[in-house]
């Protein structure tokens, strides 16, 4: 088939550093000017354009909080002759389009602004000191903090006064930092809320909570010096605005895979250690309220009115996730959502959205919503030569949606349940006429609540004093596992005594060493049992018992090929 010599020219688009725009073809190689280079802002309500703007080399946009600035910026480019670049950071005011200033901004990495809720304060960081505006008012500095080698900041959420919280990495020794301040009083490290110093840290993330009372700090290091990860090595500190400040205490070792707060902003949720992970609750003195078990999950989601959590494992997981009724702790519902890369609660606390979005997966792009009662209510692909990049629910203001009592029944669909089939597992050819033996790497461990018993004591314990507690009882359960032992042993040896010559003879390999193994081996395993005893009462162990009682499988593995000679 041939093309008509009086069809237009076949055009071609590109985007690059010089932005999006379109070209005809031969002969001709100009600019189309059928195709128009603007950023456009619409009204998604009533689907009115608003705005236009004439910003082509665009790469990222964000809007103030109450949508009267729009901030955007470009890649920074110098001249060939090695002049400055013009500024790259541009705020507009959106309701007339007036471009009300420009900064130089080379890096991407925190390029915009922050502004408070109310956009009655607009900061950002310039070299040694973050900049202060007031009002929307970028032409005079209102105030500044200055702080050698400032890294990062984050402003707190909900009305004024306004706090913030600053990170300086450490040097030359010196620990790293984070101090809250509470604006505009920065008159020196005295006039901090609080202020909180740690070491392995080559940066950090600062999480306030709804409410700007405390702020959580994770710190990660490049480098796990101890070679037990890969990915480096993390630590969770918390910080509130009366001056106090603790480590949070994680009992099983590993990366940090997400932090988040409740809205109700006196609860955390932490998923941590490796997989497959944990996952804990803790509550505002950081002590456990509630452990989730073991499971494979990465990401921690509260609903909008904080009754409802979603753990999920994404990304290189398989997509399970977990609902629970964060009030009384019940798992509400288990879906299934595969290959997922973004995850959303609708404003409403009900329904929740699920994509694959592409670069991160550039096959299968679509999106899924549900009911969190685990009902799959939509399903779009998109065809496979397109791809989808973003998703995201109209926001709502608070109180839009009143929370609703949570239900467990699921509710009515349409569309059958999306929970994939389970792969087999690999099975080696001089295995595969043999029976099935049901084996794990890992055992999970079962939730567990960490509150302390009712009429256990009237008054709680200070940290130091639980840490001193815990201690002491560890110390007695070994003595007592101890005495035990030793008391087993003389009764088998009394009993082995008087035992008639016509008893059958205790069963032995032959072999002084294995027996000793043997007799090692089943020493350990019951003391794990006794563990497991004290755990199921609702004793809270020590780490180093947690991890005595995760050894079992091992344990049982090497007694049984030590008993059949292997």
């Amino acid at each position: 088939m041939t093309r008509p010599s009086s069809a237009p020219p076949l055009p071609l688009s590109s985007v690059g550093s010089e932005g999006l725009y379109m070209v005809n073809g031969p002969p001709s190689f100009t600019e189309s000017t059928a195709f128009q280079r603007y950023l456009n802002i619409v009204n998604v309500t009533s689907a009115e354009l608003l705005r236009s703007f004439d910003l082509p080399k665009a790469v990222c946009l964000e809007f103030s909080p109450k949508n009267n600035v729009l901030a955007t910026w470009q890649a920074y480019t110098t001249a060939k002759d090695g002049t400055a670049g013009v500024p790259n950071l541009q705020l507009h005011e959106v309701k007339t389009g007036k471009c009300l200033k420009s900064f130089t901004q080379k890096k991407m990495q925190n390029w915009c602004p922050c502004w408070a809720d109310d956009e009655s304060i607009c900061a950002r960081n310039v070299n040694n000191e973050v900049h202060f505006f007031e009002n929307n008012n970028f032409n005079t500095i209102a105030n500044k903090l200055h702080l050698q080698k400032v890294n990062d900041f984050v402003l707190s959420p909900g009305a004024q006064p306004t706090k913030v919280a600053v990170y300086v990495p450490g040097s030359k020794g010196a620990p790293s930092f984070v101090r809250l301040y509470q604006y505009p009083n920065f008159g020196g490290p005295q006039s901090a809320l609080a202020n909180k110093s740690f070491f392995k840290a080559d940066k950090v993330t600062m999480l306030w909570n709804k409410k700007a009372t405390a702020v959580l700090v994770i710190a990660s290091t490049e480098v796990d010096k101890t070679g037990a990860s890969y990915y480096g090595e993390q630590t969770l500190h918390y910080i509130a605005t009366n001056g106090e400040s603790a480590v949070v205490q994680l009992p099983k070792n590993g990366p940090i895979y997400d932090v988040v707060w409740n809205p109700n902003s006196v609860e955390f949720c932490a998923v941590y250690g490796f997989m497959p992970a944990k996952a804990t609750v803790f509550n505002l003195k950081c002590d456990p309220v509630f452990d989730f078990g073991t499971g494979p999950r990465n990401a921690a989601y509260y609903s909008p009115h904080g009754h409802i959590l979603v753990l999920a494992g994404f990304g290189n997981l398989r997509g399970q996730m977990e609902v629970w009724d964060v009030k009384n702790y019940k798992l509400i519902s288990k879906p299934v959502a595969s290959d997922s890369t973004y995850f959303a609660w609708c404003p409403d606390g009900e329904h929740i959205v699920t994509a694959t979005c592409a670069p991160r997966l550039r096959v299968s792009n679509g999106y899924k919503i549900w009911h969190y009662t685990g009902s799959l209510l939509h399903s779009y692909e998109v065809p496979l030569t397109e791809e989808m990049w973003q998703v995201s629910w109209q926001p709502c203001l608070d109180g839009v949606f009143p929370a609703k009592a949570v239900r467990y029944q699921a509710v009515p669909s349409e569309l059958p349940g999306a929970e994939p089939k389970p792969a087999q597992a690999y099975r080696p050819p001089a295995l595969r006429n043999k029976p099935v033996t049901s084996s794990k790497l890992h055992e999970d461990e079962p939730p567990q609540n960490m509150k302390p018993q009712s009429g256990s004591s009237d008054k709680p314990l200070s940290k130091t004093a639980l840490k001193n507690q815990r201690k002491h009882e560890a110390k007695k359960a070994a003595k007592q596992e101890a005495k035990a032992d030793a008391n087993q042993e003389s009764t088998q040896s009394l009993a082995s005594q008087n035992a008639p010559r016509s008893a059958v003879p205790a069963v032995t390999s032959g072999d002084p060493e294995v027996d000793k193994k043997i007799k090692n081996l089943k020493k350990k395993l019951k003391a794990i049992e006794q563990l497991k005893e004290q755990a199921a009462a609702g004793k809270q162990l020590e780490k180093n018992q947690l991890e005595k009682i995760q050894k079992e499988t091992a344990l049982l593995q090497e007694l049984e090929d030590l008993e059949l000679g292997l």
